[in-house]
């Protein structure tokens, strides 16, 4: 009997502009487009193969306009897993990283443990870079994401990025499930039986000799 695929969302989000398309594109396609269109919402599916297993990725290539906040809400309900990609050539969306992050967490009953990978992209231009890798490295290790730069052009870590954070989400699902059979094995356990405590003794009355008739 053959083992049904498993799928997973993949949300891509981040400010306007920082090449989200572009990485999700070159990752599906293999191929860099260089035009920018602001994107309200792509998806793509994409099977491969994640720590010995075949897994179906859906990835969402959502907008990073303002006027579109209320569908990003939507997206950290439903995701299985966020590259939260900034542009290193870009200080302003670096700095819009913190707010999308705390806006998962409240999404993800703030699980800090969560599959979500911060991606620095457009790694190629170094003579435009804005943010540099140490300050990125210093902002993962704070939110307890992992940090990876990118570049679209140059496909450089493309291809790490999304199988890392797959790869994440796979270790996640199945710590979740070790967390249930725990919760439920803790709950049907025998109570243990509460060891009987000595009961005080009184000590007995000492005879007086006066009571004693000769």
């Amino acid at each position: 009997m053959t083992t049904p695929v498993k799928e997973y969302q993949l949300v891509v989000m981040g400010s306007g502009g920082v090449g989200k398309s572009t990485l999700s594109v070159q990752f599906i396609q293999g191929q860099f487009v260089d035009e920018y269109d602001p994107t309200i919402e792509d998806s793509y599916r994409k099977e491969l193969v994640v720590d010995g297993e075949t897994v179906s990725l859906d990835i969402l290539d959502t907008a990073g306009q303002e006027e579109y906040s209320a569908m990003r809400e939507q997206y950290m309900k439903t995701g299985q897993g966020f590259l939260l990609v900034f542009s290193v050539t870009s200080r302003s969306s670096f700095d819009e990283i913190s707010v999308l992050h705390q806006q998962i967490m409240r999404a993800k009953n703030n699980d800090s443990n969560y599959p979500i990978l911060l991606v620095g992209n457009k790694c190629d231009l170094e003579d435009q870079r804005e943010v540099p890798k140490e300050e990125g490295t210093r902002l993962a290790n704070r939110l307890n994401l992992t940090y990876i730069e990118t570049s679209a052009k140059t496909r450089t870590n493309v291809e790490e990025s999304f199988t890392m954070l797959a790869s994440r989400i796979l270790k996640y699902e199945k710590q979740q499930v070790v967390n249930a059979r725990s919760r439920v094995q803790s709950q049907h356990a025998p109570a243990r039986a509460t060891p009987a405590q000595p009961q005080p003794t009184t000590p007995a009355k000492e005879e007086s000799n006066c009571c004693i008739v000769a």
